[in-house]
């Protein structure tokens, strides 16, 4: 079967064509700038990478680019849509509605809508991206994965916030994490390349990006994430402040003459590695560039980084009374040696023997960083959320 997989953005569109038996990707790219000139990036298997400028007043526009790209002669990768079997949407926030997967019906389409004030840059879209498949597409079947489901089996000690409780029988305010569909597919592949039984293992998921989130693993289900009931708890990221002392809010606003909205824009837009380092950059790039040119502001983005990840594999390493394995994914924690060799200067005490040659200039490739006979196992796992949405679309439909 041939899974389409949807990642919608507010103003952007990821795709891929997925052959689901043999997990190759057919075709692959993105939609930017939906609603302002529109870009389109195509490129098959095998073949070039084409890039264009294409009108997408909306997503449906940018849907049919897609659809008439895949179909097209010269190459597309499928004949007719009829070879498309169905298609996997990237969904964001399912509250506690969703536990896993689900076929998208009305009444999930209305579930989900009913959670976009708690996901509003990113439910929409994603309801948006949708309903211009299934009316370019009528008839082939729509799964929904959500990034919130994986962590559904958090007990309530992990998600429950120190607030009067009404506030969570009222408006559901709980920590409900993110990024569960990449914690879920390199947990699943850390068992496997240890060979060990995914049940019977204590792993702590880092998924280091631009946003970032720690999880605990414990016998194959989620029972803590540093995300909240937004993406801005947990970890110092790209350009959100993660933990914070609450009362700091009320004292900038008062100090700058800024509103909710206002401080909630540093909070998400300001902060983070950028604000650290100055406004300098987001981009750990550059931030290492810079930290090895001697810039003090970038070395100490990188540290307060490093540092925070290496206090919640600590906490995480408590809550499951031990820990088997540490996994590194995405962007940061797949390319950037340096971060993951900061992180585990600090984690001696766990057992981790750290294998610097092995990491040194290591960038997106799977492999082992722990030492022959480290109590405590270290890998790099490539996260490929495509491929686990397209996975879960297959198991549901057929």
């Amino acid at each position: 079967m041939n899974v389409l997989v949807i990642n919608c953005g507010s103003s952007s569109l990821k795709f891929q064509l997925i052959d689901a038996e043999s997990e190759k990707v057919m075709a692959k790219g993105i939609c930017e700038r939906i609603g302002i000139d529109g870009q389109f990036t195509y490129q098959p298997a095998g073949g070039e990478k084409e890039k264009s400028a294409k009108p997408m007043p909306t997503h449906t526009e940018a849907i049919q680019y897609v659809l008439e790209a895949l179909t097209n002669d010269k190459t597309g990768v499928v004949s007719s849509l009829d070879e498309i079997g169905a298609v996997g949407h990237r969904m964001v926030h399912g509250g506690e509605k969703f536990a896993s997967s689900v076929v998208i019906t009305e009444e999930v389409k209305k579930a989900v809508e009913e959670c976009n004030e708690l996901a509003p840059l990113h439910n929409p879209a994603n309801l948006i991206g949708v309903e211009a498949c299934e009316k370019l597409m009528p008839g082939t079947p729509m799964v929904g994965v959500f990034d919130t489901a994986f962590h559904q089996t958090m007990p309530a000690r992990a998600y429950m916030y120190g607030l009067p409780y009404e506030y969570y029988e009222k408006y559901k305010v709980r920590r409900y994490g993110f990024h569960g569909t990449s914690h879920s597919f390199v947990s699943k592949r850390a068992a496997e390349v240890m060979e060990k039984p995914y049940d019977q293992l204590k792993t702590i998921v880092c998924h280091l990006g631009n946003g970032a989130s720690v999880t605990a693993v414990l016998n194959g289900k989620s029972v803590d994430t540093s995300m909240g009931l937004t993406p801005l708890e947990g970890l110092v990221m790209g350009t959100r402040s993660g933990d914070i002392d609450p009362a700091i809010m009320e004292f900038i606003a008062h100090k700058e003459g800024l509103d909710i909205d206002g401080m909630m824009k540093v909070l998400n837009k300001d902060s983070g590695v950028y604000g650290i380092s100055g406004g300098l950059s987001s981009d750990f790039r550059d931030l290492t560039d810079a930290s090895l040119a001697g810039d003090k502001k970038a070395q100490t983005a990188m540290e307060v980084f490093s540092y925070r990840v290496a206090k919640y594999i600590g906490a995480y390493a408590a809550a499951m009374n031990g820990v088997d394995d540490i996994v590194f994914t995405a962007g940061i924690g797949e390319n950037d040696d340096i971060v993951r060799s900061q992180v585990c200067s600090y984690l001696g005490y766990l057992g981790v023997e750290f294998d610097e040659e092995k990491n040194k200039g290591l960038r997106g490739k799977e492999e082992e960083l722990s030492k022959p006979g480290s109590k405590v196992r270290v890998f790099v796992i490539p996260t490929n959320e495509e491929l686990a949405i397209a996975r879960e679309t297959m198991a549901l439909v057929k």
